[in-house]
């Protein structure tokens, strides 16, 4: 098997682990956001669809429905000046009144608390203020070159992250 195809059988086993693995109780629907990256490898992000009636506390990390996002990468990334190996990994966007923060963050274990220690990326996000509301949670990747700039939509508040491909 090319390595590649290796990692990518890899990657897919952790993403079947963690899904079955997934704290009960939580909100079975999930979405998922992909990069496609030109050389085929994917960067997505899965996480729950919520509305602005969930509440999100400034200088806290947001884990929407009650579950951190989370980021799957078949290309070792770059997130501000943090290196992302190839893996699994949980993501706590982290508002403020005036801009956003993006931990990514090494602890996948499922219903474990967030610990700022295990963070290997931390990053500001670009953070502006929308003139149309969004009322649900909306995730999404831009793709240009190697990079995946991360889009973070929800109420009047956009916040962005690139995640360079190395």
């Amino acid at each position: 098997m090319p390595a590649p195809n290796m990692w990518r059988a890899v990657l897919l086993a952790i993403v079947i682990v963690i899904s079955l693995l997934w704290t009960p109780g939580l909100p079975a629907q999930t979405s998922t956001t992909t990069c496609n990256l030109e050389d085929g490898r994917q960067v997505y992000i899965r996480y729950n669809p919520v509305t602005t009636k969930e509440k999100i506390a400034n200088g806290k990390p947001w884990s929407p429905g009650g579950a951190p996002m989370t980021l799957f990468t078949e290309a070792q990334l770059t997130l501000g000046s943090s290196t992302i190996p190839i893996g699994a990994y949980t993501v706590y966007p982290i508002p403020a009144k005036d801009h956003w923060t993006l931990a990514v963050n090494r602890n996948v274990t499922p219903g474990a608390a967030y610990d700022e220690k295990q963070d290997i990326a931390r990053t500001v996000m670009e953070t502006d203020q929308v003139p149309q509301s969004n009322d649900a949670l909306e995730v999404a990747f831009a793709h240009v070159g190697a990079r995946c700039t991360l889009r973070i939509y929800i109420g009047k508040t956009a916040s962005f992250a690139d995640f360079t491909a190395k």
